[in-house]
């Protein structure tokens, strides 16, 4: 491990601990030559299956991707980078255990959708607008009256109000 701070190749560690529920290895690191000090994390290379796109087209598996369009969606919306983390590890979970080479793009939809509708009601129907191609004011009366007959007590409490009362 090179220090990226000298360039050095003789790096230490100083402390090995379990991150991310355990799927991953956190390290702080030591440069032997400026005494920098550093965090690196170690998560094991896994064949994620590819998205099939609606036309036809595949992707690779992209991490990003599914924390930018996540982001996007709980744009000022209280709404911790944590669950944030948490969301797309369980989504790359989902993605792992799939069972198939292949994921439909449809499918991963669905998840972050799913995902979503627990976190926060006002990033799910963003979502949902831009994934299902939203074309009129109805579609998203529907899916908001959707929302609101579907939610637990617990969820109820724990999310802002999608309209205020009048």
């Amino acid at each position: 491990m090179r220090c990226p701070f000298c360039g050095a190749t003789d790096t230490r560690v100083v402390d090995s601990r379990l991150a991310a529920d355990g799927s991953q290895v956190r390290r702080r690191r030591e440069c032997v030559d400026c005494k920098a000090r550093y965090t690196t994390h170690e998560t094991a290379e896994l064949d994620l299956p590819r998205i099939v796109k609606r036309d036809g087209r595949r992707e690779n598996f992209d991490v990003e991707k599914l924390r930018t369009g996540l982001l996007h969606a709980i744009e000022k919306r209280p709404v911790s980078m944590d669950t944030v983390d948490e969301t797309v590890d369980h989504i790359r979970h989902l993605a792992l255990g799939y069972g198939d080479r292949e994921i439909p793009a449809s499918q991963m939809g669905e998840w972050v959708m799913d995902e979503l509708k627990v976190i926060d009601q006002v990033a799910y129907v963003r979502f949902a607008s831009v994934y299902r191609s939203f074309t009129d004011v109805q579609e998203f009366r529907d899916i908001i009256d959707h929302v609101e007959k579907d939610l637990t007590p617990e969820m109820r409490k724990s999310q802002l109000k999608l309209i205020k009362d009048s």
